[in-house]
């Protein structure tokens, strides 16, 4: 958990300005009273007041999120996978495929760089670049942040695109209309019992590089069961976000939640 890896430490950035985190980034527990042993049961008590302190906040600036996006017609997609799914060409395929029929806007999250949020920019899609530095996911507070900067039209798709990792983004709403995961064929298909927290909590699993499938020792119907398993109300599209196999269901639940979105 977050509270505990030393993420968060002031340094995330705003299409290259710095904002100040959500919590006070205070991970150290000190004692000042005179003597230098370590109560685990304290750290362990602190430890889950942290949790719940910055879980508490950061589902009062998403609650904001969802406002604003409700208000707007905004549907609001928050993209997670682990490093190497295929998410950044997927993305980038879906804007230029769907360009012209929806006003789009893109929120990236990366810890360094700003590759992916160029490549973005390429498709002609207005684009803002969250650098997390040591953080290994996405927040609420940062979320809104970027809001402002990309100034959204009304009735857009907002797709955000969180740091690469199946573990801690599970934790943090961003306010979102829904949560979309990426799995590649090419990750195995144990990843949603090993990482179930992701699994249970998104709302589609788009099965990504399927074109490679007859190149790979990959049982399809075992990844399939194991999603099921852990949340069985999950949408399981199948795509190759390269060769567009699957592409035009994505694109048909999208236009339908838009839909949603409106109402």
């Amino acid at each position: 958990m977050c509270t505990t890896c030393g993420c968060a430490h002031g340094d995330t950035q705003v299409n290259g300005k710095g904002m100040t985190t959500m919590d006070d980034g205070h991970h150290h527990n000190h004692h000042s009273s005179g003597h230098t042993h370590h109560h685990d049961h304290d750290i362990q008590t602190r430890t889950i007041q942290m949790e719940q302190d910055i879980l508490s906040k950061n589902s009062n600036y998403a609650a904001k999120n969802r406002s604003f996006f409700a208000q707007q017609g905004v549907l609001a997609l928050n993209l997670v996978s682990s490093p190497g799914s295929g998410k950044t060409t997927l993305l980038t395929r879906t804007l230029t495929d769907l360009q012209g029929m929806f006003p789009m806007g893109v929120i990236e999250g990366d810890q360094q760089t700003r590759n992916d949020a160029d490549r973005i920019a390429a498709t002609g899609m207005p684009v803002v670049q969250i650098n997390t530095g040591k953080g290994c996911h996405l927040d609420a507070h940062m979320v809104g942040h970027a809001i402002t900067e990309l100034n959204l039209d009304s009735q857009a798709i907002l797709f955000i695109e969180n740091v690469g990792n199946l573990v801690c983004p599970a934790a943090f709403d961003l306010g979102e209309s829904y949560r979309v995961v990426i799995l590649s064929v090419t990750e195995g298909e144990d990843k949603p019992l090993k990482y179930p927290d992701m699994f249970h909590s998104a709302d589609v699993m788009l099965l990504n590089k399927v074109d490679l499938l007859p190149y790979l020792a990959f049982d399809l119907d075992l990844c399939i069961a194991n999603a099921r398993k852990v949340n069985p109300r999950l949408k399981i599209l199948l795509v190759s976000a390269t060769q567009a196999d699957g592409m035009e269901g994505w694109y048909a639940w999208i236009k339908a939640m838009h839909q949603v979105a409106q109402l």
